[in-house]
């Protein structure tokens, strides 16, 4: 199989397979994101060679192993839907050819991606198999967004996540506590359950920030530009977010950033996620949540 660096997935895409096809970022400017920096590149697509070889090793694994998930792929990188239509087409082909009990092709995907396709396009995609990106939204607040150097704005997500519905591509988001700094936690999330509102994703993935020394947030930070939330106040900012959302969704805090794992349907199990997020609120001690922040190498 070729793989390049550190292969990262979302917590619910465990069991499926896993296709490379980019490796690296397009945008590669969030001053909190390090997921990258072990490349020597920005982004690059793999050779088409190579993402047909991997099919047919996965062919013959198939067939002499008892994979657990057979009808779905997951294809790796940090945005492989930012590629062209025509190259998503191609590896749909392949992924069908060889994979043929496969149902569903998901990725990562950043807003700006959507953007490049047409609204006959992403229907054409959803035909071919594409379904449940994993978009890295972090916040609807505008002003950690632009500060952060996401590269989109809150209305760009409704905008764009609104054509995903209408093309009939489910997705899920991830939003990151902490993004908005210290004292705008609570605010941040009220806006964002806002726009989340408007929105059908079927799962919103909570992360909790965790700067690193080799982020330019760790500079910002440094240079008195930015102040990161305490830990406690990450997880009053995650109450708000409950508490404000009025959609069906799953709200879930799988990843290793997580010190509490969490997870519930909404809105059926949104008093029994307010229970858990106050009783963590109340009854953890902030320098015992910071030390399970430092402990978090890499997420």
């Amino acid at each position: 199989m070729h793989y390049t660096g550190t292969i990262w997935r979302p917590p619910y895409e465990a069991k499926s397979i896993l296709i490379e096809v980019t490796a690296g970022c397009t945008h590669h400017k969030c001053k909190f994101c390090t997921l990258y920096n072990d490349l020597q590149f920005k982004f690059r697509m793999s050779p088409i060679e190579n993402i047909e070889a991997d099919l047919r090793e996965i062919q013959k694994i198939i067939k002499n192993w008892n994979i657990q998930d057979k009808h779905r792929v997951f294809l790796t990188g940090a945005n492989p839907f930012v590629l062209s239509y025509d190259k998503l087409e191609n590896i749909a082909g392949l992924v069908h050819k060889y994979l043929p009990s496969v149902k569903s092709i998901g990725s990562f995907a950043r807003i700006t991606d959507i953007t490049l396709k047409t609204d006959s396009e992403l229907a054409r995609l959803h035909d071919m198999g594409y379904d449940g990106l994993t978009i890295g939204i972090e916040t609807g607040d505008d002003k950690a967004l632009e500060f952060m150097d996401k590269g989109y704005s809150s209305s760009d997500i409704v905008e764009q996540c609104k054509r995903l519905d209408n093309a009939g591509i489910h997705y899920s988001f991830f939003y990151l506590a902490g993004i908005s700094g210290a004292g705008y936690g609570e605010s941040g999330a009220k806006i964002t359950a806002n726009i989340c509102n408007q929105l059908h994703p079927l799962l919103i993935g909570i992360n909790m920030l965790t700067v690193y020394p080799d982020s330019g947030l760790f500079l910002e930070i440094k240079q008195g530009n930015w102040q990161e939330e305490s830990e406690l106040e990450k997880y009053r900012e995650a109450r708000v977010l409950v508490e404000n959302l009025h959609i069906e969704t799953v709200f879930a805090a799988l990843g290793a950033s997580n010190a509490f794992q969490i997870n519930g349907k909404l809105p059926e199990d949104k008093e029994k996620l307010l229970y858990i997020l106050d009783k963590i609120i109340k009854s953890t001690d902030e320098e015992e949540l910071q030390q399970y922040r430092k402990s978090v190498h890499h997420l």
